[in-house]
C-alpha cells in the first residue's frame, strides 16, 4: 500500500514531537548497523564489466531535491511515430553476492524503513548512495530496460540487458518541472508527452495510481503544529507511469518463462468503496459515480482537499502481496488491481529486496538464459520476508501517523470538534473523519449514530509520546 511519509523541519527538531519520533526510530525491532563483513563486501565487490557500452547514451535521473541512492536513470527519443524510452537500473543483483554477509543482511531488513526523521537503508550507503548509485557523471554497470512505443504509448517491444552507463545530470521534481513549464528544451522534454499517453494507457486498462505526497511536520510560532503538504507535480506522475510500465514488462517476462515474483491486489470490496464514499463525503469532494481510478484522476491538483481524499483513497489499495512461481504460472487472477495488469516490483532495487530477484530473473531471460539458480532456490522465501518488512515499515508508518496527529490536534484539547463518522465499530465507537486538520480517529459515538452522520466531539487528552488522542461523545 502506498504510504504517508512525514518529515520534521527543523523548526520542529527540538520539539515534544521530534523527541516522540526519535523514541520509535530506538525502538524499531529490525537491524540499523551494519556488520563489519557486510561493510567489507559493501565496500569492496565489483561486478562484471558490462558488454554493452552505453556511455554515449545521454542519461539523467529524476529524483526529489538532495537525494542518493538513485535507482533509475532515463532516456527518450522519438522513434518514427512513436517514442523510445530508455530505462537504466542500479545493478544491484551485480553488486550484492548471493549468499555473501551482504545478501543476509539485506534479507533481515527487507526494504529502506523511511522515518520523519531519516531512514534506515536495505543497504550501506556506501552502496546505495555511493557505489551502485547511477550519481551524475560516474561509469556505473546498470540494467538497461529499452522500450518501443506506438503513437499512442502502447509497448510493442521491449528488452533487458546489462550496459555500462554514465548519467549526465541528476535532475529534481521542482525544477524539472518548472523548465517543462517555461518550455526550454531538455533530457526530459518529451516525458510529459509519453507520460501522458502512458496515463491514456492506464485509464483504458482501468487502473488507478495514488501518487502521495510528502509532509512536513512544522511548529508555529505559538507552539502548536502543522502539517504542510506538497502537491505532487505533474512530472512526478509520469515519472511514475514509466516505473509502472517497466514493472508490467518484468511481469510479462516471468510469466513467459514461468518463474518469478509478482506484486499482487484484490479489487476492493464494496466494504472499503463504502468506506472510501464516505470518507470523500465527509471532505466535501464525494464521490458519485464511475470506475474509483477516473474519480481520482479527476481530482483537482490545487484543490487543498484533494491530497486528504488521496490519503483517503489509501484505504482502497490494500490486500497486496507476492506471489512466487518456478514451472508452473499460478491459477487464477495475477493481476494488480490498482494497475489492471500483472505487474512485478523492478525498478528500485536499492531500496526494496524483491527488485533484485525480478531484476536478476529478467535479465537472464530476456537474454536466453536460465533464471539463476540462486534467484530459483530462494524464491519460496521472499514472500514471508517482504510481508514482515512491509508489517514492520506499516507499523512504522502508521504510529509515526499517529504522533504527528496527535501534535496536530494538541491545541484543541477541551475544545468541540465537528467529525463526520465514516465506519462504525461496534454500538459505540466509530471511524470518523474531522476536517480540520484533515484526521482520521477513533471516537465514542451515540446509539443510532449511522455512517454518514455529522457528530459532536469534545477532545479530552493528547499524548504525543504515544500517538494517543481521547474523545467524549
Amino acid at each position: 500500500m502506498p504510504q504517508r511519509r512525514s518529515h520534521v523541519a527543523p523548526s520542529a527538531s527540538q520539539s515534544e514531537l521530534a523527541a516522540a519520533l526519535a523514541a520509535l526510530r530506538a525502538g524499531i525491532e529490525s537491524p540499523v548497523e551494519f556488520s563489519p563483513e557486510a561493510l567489507a563486501e559493501a565496500e569492496s565487490t565489483t561486478p562484471e564489466v558490462p558488454d554493452l557500452d552505453l556511455r554515449e547514451v545521454p542519461f539523467v535521473t529524476l529524483d526529489p531535491a538532495g537525494s542518493k541512492d538513485l535507482d533509475q536513470a532515463m532516456h527518450l527519443s522519438r522513434a518514427g511515430s512513436g517514442y523510445q524510452v530508455r530505462y537504466a537500473i542500479a545493478d544491484v543483483p551485480g553488486f550484492v553476492r548471493a549468499g555473501g554477509a551482504l545478501d543476509a543482511e539485506a534479507r533481515q531488513r527487507g526494504q529502506t524503513l523511511y522515518l520523519a526523521d531519516g531512514n534506515i537503508p536495505l543497504h550501506p550507503k556506501v552502496l546505495s548512495e555511493g557505489r551502485a548509485s547511477l550519481l551524475a557523471d560516474q561509469e556505473r554497470p546498470a540494467l538497461v530496460w529499452t522500450f518501443v512505443l506506438d503513437s499512442a504509448g502502447a509497448v510493442t517491444d521491449f528488452r533487458l540487458e546489462r550496459a555500462l552507463v554514465r548519467s549526465r545530470a541528476q535532475l529534481d521534481y521542482v525544477a524539472a518541472q518548472e523548465l517543462l513549464d517555461a518550455g526550454q528544451e531538455g533530457p526530459l522534454s518529451l516525458l510529459g508527452e509519453i507520460g501522458g499517453l502512458r496515463q491514456q494507457q492506464e485509464q483504458q486498462r482501468g487502473g488507478a495510481s495514488l501518487n502521495l505526497p510528502d509532509e512536513e511536520v512544522v511548529q508555529k510560532p505559538d507552539g502548536s503544529y502543522d502539517i504542510e503538504r506538497r502537491s505532487p507535480l505533474p512530472i512526478e506522475d509520469w515519472n511514475a507511469q514509466l516505473s509502472l510500465m517497466t514493472g508490467m514488462a518484468a511481469a510479462e517476462l516471468m510469466i513467459g518463462a514461468k518463474v518469478g515474483v509478482l506484486r499482487t491486489m484484490p479489487q476492493p470490496d464494496d466494504q472499503a468503496f463504502s468506506r472510501f464514499r464516505r470518507q470523500t463525503e465527509a471532505l466535501g469532494r464525494p464521490w458519485k459515480d464511475g470506475r474509483y481510478g477516473d474519480y481520482l484522476r479527476g481530482l483537482d491538483k490545487n484543490d487543498p482537499m484533494t491530497l486528504p481524499v488521496l490519503e483517503a483513497a489509501a484505504s482502497l489499495f490494500r490486500g497486496a502481496g507476492y506471489v512466487t512461481f518456478d514451472g508452473t504460472v499460478p491459477a487464477g487472477d495475477l493481476e494488480q488491481a490498482a494497475i489492471g495488469a500483472p505487474y512485478a516490483h523492478a525498478t528500485a532495487p536499492l531500496r526494496r529486496l524483491v527488485d533484485r530477484w525480478s531484476l536478476a530473473i529478467c535479465e537472464a531471460v530476456s537474454q536466453g538464459r536460465p533464471a539463476p539458480e540462486w534467484a530459483r532456490e530462494s524464491l519460496p522465501q521472499l514472500p514471508d520476508v517482504m510481508q514482515q518488512s512491509a508489517q514492520r515499515a506499516s507499523t512504522l508508518n502508521g504510529e509515526t501517523i499517529d504522533r504527528v496527529e496527535a501534535a496536530l490536534l494538541h491545541p484543541l484539547v477541551g475544545k468541540s470538534i465537528e467529525a463526520t463518522v465514516i465506519e462504525l465499530r461496534g454500538e459505540s465507537r466509530a471511524a470518523v473523519q474531522i476536517a480540520e486538520p484533515a484526521v482520521t480517529a477513533s471516537a465514542p459515538v451515540r446509539a443510532g449514530t449511522a455512517p454518514g452522520d455529522t457528530v459532536t466531539l469534545k477532545l479530552t487528552s493528547v499524548d504525543v509520546a504515544k500517538g494517543e488522542v481521547q474523545f467524549a461523545a
